[in-house]
């Protein structure tokens, strides 16, 4: 089934290309998960519905969990892509863990979407089994090439790419598309000029 042109259900997209920003944060300078407001002003703009603490167990769990999501996305470099048998053993772990109970949720302007867990369950459970869910639609439609590593050398940022016709190769966080395309352009011109 891999090629076939899928489209992701919204709240699949906003989910999968949060899970990126969570992973990303451990390139970020300074990392929003190292202290209480760092870690409050970076979840106030993440889409996670339902009960916050901001307390400092919520970020250690939040952080724990970013390490695991870290192993969806490939090594840099490697261009086969994630292991589809391991995605599949850590969705199924965090599903678990999470004690998942697929459901229907209406709320914040968003029409009948999926949630796995109760809104007051923990923010990390939540975030792990609505990120694990996700992942299941990349799973199950032989996708999981869609999570990537930035192609610019000197980047390890990871993306989700949800185009159409899977050609996203930069990440968003560092500029790197305009950056290669600028050494692109150079490297052709002093090609040209004498």
């Amino acid at each position: 089934m891999s090629g076939v042109n899928m489209e992701f259900a919204h709240d699949t997209q906003v989910l999968l290309a949060a899970a990126a920003a969570l992973v990303n944060t451990r390139r970020a300078e300074p990392d929003p998960l190292d202290d209480v407001p760092g870690f409050a002003a970076w979840l106030a703009e993440q889409p996670y519905s339902g009960r916050r603490s901001g307390s400092d167990d919520e970020r250690r769990a939040v952080r724990a969990l970013r390490e695991r999501l870290a192993g969806l996305w490939p090594a840099h470099g490697d261009d086969d892509g994630p292991d589809r048998d391991g995605t599949v053993t850590l969705v199924n772990a965090i599903l678990a863990e999470t004690d998942a109970r697929p459901h229907l949720a209406r709320h914040d302007g968003w029409d009948w979407h999926l949630h796995v867990t109760p809104q007051d369950a923990p923010l990390a459970d939540r975030m792990g089994a609505e990120i694990a869910m996700s992942v299941v639609d990349l799973v199950r439609g032989d996708d999981l090439s869609r999570l990537r590593r930035c192609a610019a050398e000197d980047c390890d940022a990871v993306l989700v790419d949800l185009s159409r016709n899977r050609s996203k190769r930069f990440c968003d966080t560092g500029n790197c598309a305009n950056r290669a395309h600028v050494a692109a352009y150079r490297a052709r011109r002093a090609i040209r000029t004498p």
